[in-house]
């Protein structure tokens, strides 16, 4: 082994009490510490009691063969690499060998180049093997690190959810106790309050952290945004059609806010006095990197270019967060009521 390289812990097998001495020696002089056993049942008691880096396992042994021995050395958990020991014209049992979890083998002589060719073979086999046990280590501690990250931002996104429900609980309480524009002012915060605190729940009970599942969330927030305007006295009823797919979440909050904006500004401007109508939302991809998000009614109409009826905040906060997505805020022009759509880019992001 090389002087930067720890010295490497050898069990030579073999019956050969000889030839076995006479490999500890030249072993030994190229840095390696070698034990020997005279037989494969030998064999595997020593690795049993100690840890080696390497075995070299001759094939002809009584009792138990190399080959027998090599099977029931491979079935331990953390087995070290074999070099497999053969005769010269013995190419089938190497290949046997191989074939049974050997890492390499080394044709027997008694000449020096014998012991030159083994100590060559064994160093390889030692460095590959601490190559793969490192790499192993390795993607266990990132296994580890991803894992207590996971954990992290779930428990960050069940803190934030709980806060965000917290202030929704204080807006709507100061709701109450107002009257007209404000307490409709705040009964629309509150709500986009809801839609983000939403994605946060999703997140901390989901497996994967960094996406949300669209369409789920798209439900849960059809669904929120029907109870409250059934609790309004609107009977609007709102529907939604959305494929399965999943975005990050800072997307999944900004398209949570726009539905949200969208269908409240539909349920109060499309059906006025208290006409019955449907909502309904889409989601669905157009591409493999853009979705088309839209949401339709069939009242009275707007085309995005009047005056609005309110105070023209959630008009504002559409257009923002669209610009912001890199997706222009569009209205089909053909069909009767409304119908405003935009194309968002997706980005595959983890």
């Amino acid at each position: 082994m090389s002087e930067a390289d720890p010295v490497a812990r050898l069990l030579y097998v073999d019956d050969d009490v000889g030839l076995a001495r006479l490999a500890q020696k030249a072993l030994t002089r190229r840095g390696f510490e070698v034990e020997v056993a005279h037989s494969g049942a030998e064999g595997l008691a020593r690795l049993d009691e100690a840890r080696f880096d390497a075995v070299a396992l001759d094939h002809y042994m009584p009792v138990q063969d190399g080959l027998a021995t090599l099977a029931q050395l491979r079935t331990r958990a953390d087995a070290p690499p074999v070099v497999y020991v053969t005769g010269s014209e013995e190419g089938r049992i190497a290949i046997a060998a191989l074939k049974a979890g050997a890492t390499d083998y080394v044709v027997k002589d008694i000449g020096e180049s014998f012991f030159e060719l083994l100590a060559e073979t064994i160093e390889q086999a030692v460095r590959a093997d601490r190559t793969q046990r490192e790499k192993a280590a390795a993607e266990a501690a990132l296994q580890i690190a991803h894992d207590r990250a996971q954990a992290l931002l779930r428990e960050v996104n069940h803190r934030v959810a709980n806060s965000l429900a917290l202030v929704g609980s204080f807006v709507q309480m100061q709701a109450r106790l107002v009257d007209g524009d404000a307490r409709a002012a705040l009964e629309e915060t509150q709500s986009r309050i809801a839609a983000v605190a939403q994605v946060h729940r999703r997140l901390y009970t989901s497996d994967d952290v960094g996406q949300v599942r669209l369409d789920d969330y798209l439900h849960g927030l059809v669904d929120e945004l029907s109870r409250t305007m059934a609790s309004a006295g609107r009977a609007v009823r709102i529907g939604l059609v959305a494929e399965p797919l999943s975005v990050p979440p800072d997307q999944a909050v900004n398209l949570g806010v726009v539905v949200n904006e969208l269908v409240t500004n539909a349920c109060k401007y499309a059906y006025p006095d208290g006409r019955p109508g449907e909502i309904r939302v889409a989601a669905r991809k157009i591409a493999d990197d853009s979705l088309r998000l839209s949401v339709e009614d069939d009242g009275v109409g707007w085309n995005g270019e009047q005056k609005p009826l309110g105070t023209g905040l959630g008009s504002r906060i559409v257009r923002a967060i669209a610009a912001s997505m890199a997706a222009p805020l569009r209205f089909d022009q053909e069909r009767a009521g409304t119908c405003v759509y935009l194309d968002v880019p997706l980005r595959d992001e983890g």
